[in-house]
């Protein structure tokens, strides 16, 4: 799956696919998703629930976040290669974040359900060809590719690793 043009996603999600190395994107998906597990693999139980600042989210909401938005991303990228014109909802993060549930499972069954999403998102990506893969629709009131979304779940995964290594296990 080629790397989409920034003219095929919201400028505000080029922070994420810019993240995202050269190569295909199947095995960087892969790749990633062990370099996070690894990271959870250490996280404590006392670890998991803390946060860098009240307001803000714990471990193991952030990680409740990733699979949420992966999932999310997912459907998208499943409905446009579907052909389904219905433009899709925006998700509101700490909307979603405060239903989650997150704070209230453990570390371990996070990361498992995450290696689950990600396994199941890297089969379906496999199974789509270029012509599905350049299709579009709507989501959140923007135009998007299906080969974005691959590059989105990356991105958003690097870029919350990188928060968690920083500012909450650092």
């Amino acid at each position: 799956m080629k790397r989409p043009d920034p003219s095929e996603y919201f400028e505000y999600y080029g922070r994420y696919v810019d993240l995202v190395p050269e190569g295909d994107i199947l095995v960087i998906l892969a790749a990633e998703m062990q370099r996070t597990l690894d990271v959870l693999a250490g996280v404590g139980p006392k670890q998991a629930d803390h946060r860098y600042a009240p307001e803000k989210w714990s471990v193991k909401e952030v990680i409740g976040h990733i699979i949420d938005a992966e999932r999310v991303f997912g459907y998208r990228a499943l409905h446009f290669a579907r052909r389904d014109p219905a433009p899709l909802p925006s998700m509101e993060e700490n909307d979603w974040a405060r239903a989650s549930n997150a704070a209230a499972r453990s570390i371990q069954s996070l990361a498992g359900e995450f290696e689950l999403v990600r396994r199941s998102h890297i089969a379906l990506f496999r199974g789509f060809d270029e012509e599905l893969s350049k299709l579009s629709g709507t989501a959140s009131g923007y135009e998007f590719s299906v080969r974005t979304f691959p590059y989105l779940m990356a991105g958003h995964e690097m870029h919350h690793r990188s928060v968690l290594l920083e500012r909450y296990l650092g």
